[in-house]
């Protein structure tokens, strides 16, 4: 059996990647927002909140559950989904912290010059 390739990579680049990962839906993103701008939590059918079918929202409530981005919790036969305010926080330090890292000087230029051809890197952009 071999290990997943993400095991070559240190524990911290590990956890960005499952957070970035989680957030790379739009989706999720839209919960995400909602939740933070009603300040409620959700309970109950809230596909009429969002443009996808009732099964696909859980779909998405269930990633961000697992992500511990939100909490769950059976409310009178329905589950009540609110944001984790410490689990937001953190994800908020990760995602700062990781962008502190690559944060690049105001005068970077990266050029590539190919071997048959001298054209700057703008430049070959802007030729396809």
């Amino acid at each position: 059996m071999v290990a997943s390739k993400t095991k070559l990579f240190n524990e911290g680049l590990q956890e960005s990647a499952n957070l970035f990962k989680t957030l790379a839906h739009p989706a999720r993103l839209q919960i995400l927002q909602f939740l933070a701008q009603t300040r409620t939590c959700l309970s109950g059918d809230i596909s009429d909140k969002f443009p996808l079918t009732r099964t696909t929202l859980n779909q998405h409530m269930n990633e961000l559950k697992d992500a511990g981005l939100i909490i769950g919790h059976e409310e009178e036969a329905k589950v009540v989904y609110c944001l984790d305010c410490s689990k937001i926080e953190e994800m908020r330090n990760v995602l700062e912290g990781f962008l502190k890292e690559i944060e690049l000087p105001q005068d970077f230029c990266c050029e590539y010059k190919p071997k048959n051809n001298q054209l700057t890197r703008n430049e070959s952009f802007k030729r396809i």
